[in-house]
């Protein structure tokens, strides 16, 4: 979960203590796995998430937690690790717990939490680190495909900057585990701790993707505070269903102390889409975030509000979740693999394109026959189908493509390599023609820095197809391109016109003819005064926890604020959350992130920290000015 609660856990743990051989990599993935936007089992069986998060590492002694998850109605359960940051969890735990999820029928998602933050919270560790714990974990979860998702790193960067970046980190991170053998479904986490309000995982996951050799790897953003309005969560997951990219939420709560998230919202927007959601968490959290206990002290029949709502809810995990069909210990054991297919044949061959069938194979494993895996000469994954035919797109114009298709049965096995057809598409074709011009934009939704915009959709009858629109300024600066026809723009200037219009693109490159134009103003500026207040939420002996410290703006609308205060002699900052702090001395200047910064008359939002202090000490931080 967010950073505070990180925090927090490992204040709690301190004081709790204070009392008391790497594989050849596999041509195509095995077992879950993703076919487009969905997580598939291996029999094509689609599975949706619907389950819990459990803090193993805290909390050890507590593993009937994961029947009771199961008997809530889960289908799922995301399992907190640690390779040594907190209790280290070896294989024969890891182990056990696969066991106990698999005798419950959940899938067991495994996730190692030591990567929280990092570049921003002490005691964190890269996802190149986390690689290595998987690998020590490998004898374990070798063979355990059909059950078990690992999740690489949780929120593995914080708000700061680090590198490599998110981008190259995740990508090299999956490709160390291919390297290393795993052919497991792979999940990786956004930055900004889970919640990619600076859209970094939405904007790069194609790259992350296809940095996975076997297009094995699901995405997970986490909701909390920023995505507290119905329009930010449907905007979110849209870009993903554009892409074509396979998401789930992978913690999001009813309320949290960084901003009140819309849980309704994303549980009806998760289900409509068939997206897989994972609450936070079942109990045992500390620090003041204590409401995110689904139950009251890991009693089962104790559900709070929160468990109420995310069990028993609407959209809720026990009316909605359906259960993996091929997890657990039960299946008869099938290690026959399909007959080889015929070689393909290539048909409605075009620039971007082309259709393949072959002689259909059988299967006598008893696991039946899944379908089929389309591979390039050079190993990659072109695309999968059910049936003795595909479709093939997105290819590149005057290319040679050699082809050769491998059946799969339901348990995984995979046949030979079909012989393989070469075939070459055409020439991109000549469009000369720009598509009709947009409707004129309208607008809603003005802030100080940012606005919504909508139009009228274009036509192209070139050849190459509508491929999106350009947003520009009445100067030529473009502010926003989109593959629809609305934008969301923002870092725009408080208090400033900005008179905008819209102009199609296709495939080819035209561009139509500018639509009419239309003018806005964004909201006032920085002018105002604020107010900033403190609450100790927990302490000990050396050391506490400041959350929130809620930052309330005045009567004119604000893009961004300062609070400055002093930390007492022989005190230092330990950490810090939703701010950007630096510290001088005693004093401590913490300014606004990038999604909190904007606040309307009267609105509010908060940021926390937490202080060491010398053993006895018990003063603490009690003012704060606000700019």
């Amino acid at each position: 979960m967010r950073r505070q609660c990180a925090l927090a856990c490992a204040a709690v743990l301190t004081l709790i203590a204070s009392l008391l051989v790497a594989a050849t990599p596999a041509q195509a993935a095995v077992g879950l796995r993703v076919s487009g936007r969905n997580i598939v089992e291996a029999n094509g069986s689609v599975f949706v998430i619907r389950g819990t998060s459990h803090a193993h590492t805290w909390y050890t002694s507590q593993t009937s937690s994961i029947a009771n998850i199961k008997a809530k109605g889960a289908n799922a359960v995301r399992i907190v690790l640690s390779g040594g940051r907190w209790p280290a969890n070896g294989a024969s735990d890891v182990a056990n717990v696969i066991s106990l999820c698999k005798a419950s029928k959940l899938i067991c998602i495994l996730e190692n939490h030591d990567t929280t933050g990092f570049g921003e919270q002490s005691g964190s560790v890269s996802l190149d680190t986390a690689v290595d714990y998987w690998i020590s974990l490998q004898s374990v979860l070798t063979g355990e495909e059909n059950n078990v998702i690992i999740n690489i790193g949780n929120e593995p960067i914080g708000n700061n900057a680090v590198t490599p970046g998110w981008t190259q980190a995740t990508s090299a991170a999956i490709q160390r585990m291919r390297t290393a053998g795993f052919q497991h479904l792979l999940m990786v986490d956004a930055p900004n701790w889970g919640q990619d309000w600076s859209f970094t995982m939405r904007d790069n996951a194609a790259t992350v993707a296809a940095a996975d050799p076997q297009r094995n790897t699901v995405f997970s953003v986490h909701m909390y505070g920023v995505f507290d309005t119905a329009a930010e969560i449907t905007s979110y997951l849209n870009a993903f269903q554009t892409a074509g990219l396979p998401l789930v939420i992978g913690e999001f709560g009813f309320n949290h102390s960084d901003g009140n998230p819309d849980e309704d919202t994303i549980m009806a927007e998760a289900q409509a889409r068939g997206l897989g959601y994972l609450g936070w968490s079942w109990s045992g959290n500390g620090g003041g975030v204590e409401y995110l206990d689904q139950v009251t002290n890991f009693n089962p029949n104790q559900l709070t509000s929160w468990g109420t709502r995310l069990f028993n809810g609407a959209n809720g995990i026990a009316s909605t979740a359906v259960e993996c069909t091929m997890c657990g210990g039960g299946q008869p054991t099938d290690t026959t693999p399909p007959t080889t297919p015929g070689t393909p044949a290539a048909s409605s061959i075009t620039s971007t394109g082309a259709s393949l069938s072959w002689t259909a194979s059988t299967d006598s494993g008893g696991s039946g026959l899944a379908g089929y895996n389309v591979y390039r000469s050079n190993g990659t994954q072109l695309g999968t189908s059910t049936t003795n035919s595909l479709a093939l797109t997105g290819l590149t114009p005057s290319t040679a493509y050699t082809v050769y298709v491998r059946a799969r049965d339901g348990a995984g096995n995979l046949s030979g390599n079909s012989s393989s057809v070469t075939f070459t598409t055409s020439a991109a074709p000549s469009d000369t023609t720009a598509p009709t011009t947009p409707g004129t934009p309208t607008v809603s939704g003005v802030t100080a820095s940012g606005a919504s915009l909508t139009w009228t959709a274009s036509t192209d009858s070139g050849g190459s197809g509508l491929a999106g629109y350009n947003v520009y300024r009445s100067n030529g600066t473009q502010l926003a391109t989109t593959t629809t026809n609305s934008a969301t723009l923002t870092g725009l200037s408080a208090n400033t016109a900005y008179t905008v219009y819209v102009r199609a693109r296709d495939g080819a490159g035209n561009l139509s003819a500018n639509s009419s134009s239309v003018t806005f103003t964004t909201t006032g500026g920085t002018s105002g005064g604020c107010t900033a207040t403190g609450t100790v939420q927990s302490q000990w002996g050396n050391g506490y926890v400041v959350q929130p410290v809620t930052v309330t703006n005045g009567t004119t609308a604000r893009t961004s604020w300062t609070v400055t205060f002093t930390l007492p002699s022989g005190h230092t900052l330990s950490g810090s959350w939703n701010a950007n702090v630096t510290v001088s001395g005693q004093t401590v200047t913490a300014t606004n992130m990038g999604y909190n910064g904007a606040l309307g008359s009267g609105a509010s939002t908060s940021f926390g920290f937490q202080v060491s202090r010398p053993n006895g000490n018990t003063a603490t931080v009690t003012s704060y000015t606000c700019a």
